[in-house]
């Protein structure tokens, strides 16, 4: 057991008095490395609950800088930051809201080439960005790396994720199988994106980050939960892991490709 500061006493106490995460359950926490891909809608309430909640080391990879058109949604953003690195942005405010953590940042695009040498140091991996490319080379890489991981993705008005552990529940690949062509599914930058929705999903993916650390509770594994904000209807639809899926079945893959870009999906059910 590790030496607590009365500040870090105080800091952590309500996650101390929950009776499923206790004294414990804290220095987990503390011990935990999470990977954040992505430092936009989805990664910065992400990344401000992780570090908030005191886990001892954080990465985030974006290439980007901050636009004036993210602040709208990309809420670790101000905008004084305007032009900045998200990363650097990320970072700055992660480290003012709990100084006791250590902040990575991997100022770059996730590709085939780098991102098994970025996720290997870390214990659970969040997907937060906004393309199909980006989302299943993530599943990839997190499959044959055996790292587990939060899928998300956001649209208009509505959001999905599920949790993925190598080995044991279905992968994104056994659920959407491969990318669509490119310029099939409308973009946030065209259908565009309610900023709340982002907080929304990112919110239960730290919430799902936390509780794979802790032990607590059962992740979305097998299961895709998906919401619609207009009406504040979720769903959760149960999946099982596919045999034959080209990525976790059978043989499995054995090494990494980059796909063909194609931005910001979410699958959604006509009738919910």
């Amino acid at each position: 057991m590790r030496e607590w500061s009365d500040e870090e006493l105080e800091r952590y106490s309500r996650h101390i008095i929950l009776e499923d995460v206790g004294i414990e359950g804290q220095e987990k926490i503390i011990n935990g490395k999470v990977l954040v891909i992505g430092a936009g809608g989805l990664g910065s309430p992400i990344a401000f609950y992780l570090a908030a909640a005191g886990v001892g080391e954080i990465g985030i990879v974006d290439g980007d800088v901050v636009d004036i058109s993210n602040l709208q949604r990309q809420i670790i953003h101000f905008s004084s930051d305007v032009g900045i690195p998200k990363v650097e942005s990320a970072k700055q405010k992660m480290t003012a809201i709990n100084p006791h953590v250590k902040v990575n940042t991997y100022h770059t695009m996730i590709s085939a080439d780098n991102v098994l040498d970025i996720i290997k140091p870390y214990d659970f991996v969040i997907d937060g960005t906004d393309n199909f490319a980006t989302k299943f080379l993530i599943n990839d890489a997190c499959i044959l790396a055996d790292k587990p991981y939060s899928h998300g993705g956001i649209l208009r008005f509505s959001g999905q994720t599920m949790t993925i552990k190598p080995r044991v529940s279905a992968c994104y690949a056994c659920v959407f199988n491969a990318p669509p062509p490119a310029g099939v599914v409308p973009t946030c930058s065209t259908a565009g994106i309610l900023g709340a929705v982002a907080g929304m999903l990112g919110a239960i993916q730290a919430a799902e980050a936390l509780k794979f650390i802790t032990g607590v509770g059962t992740p979305l594994y097998n299961t895709l939960l998906s919401f619609e904000a207009k009406n504040m209807a979720f769903r959760s639809v149960k999946f099982a892991k596919n045999p034959k899926c080209r990525v976790c079945g059978g043989s499995g893959i054995t090494h990494l490709q980059d796909y063909e870009q194609a931005v910001c999906e979410v699958k959604h059910d006509k009738n919910s």
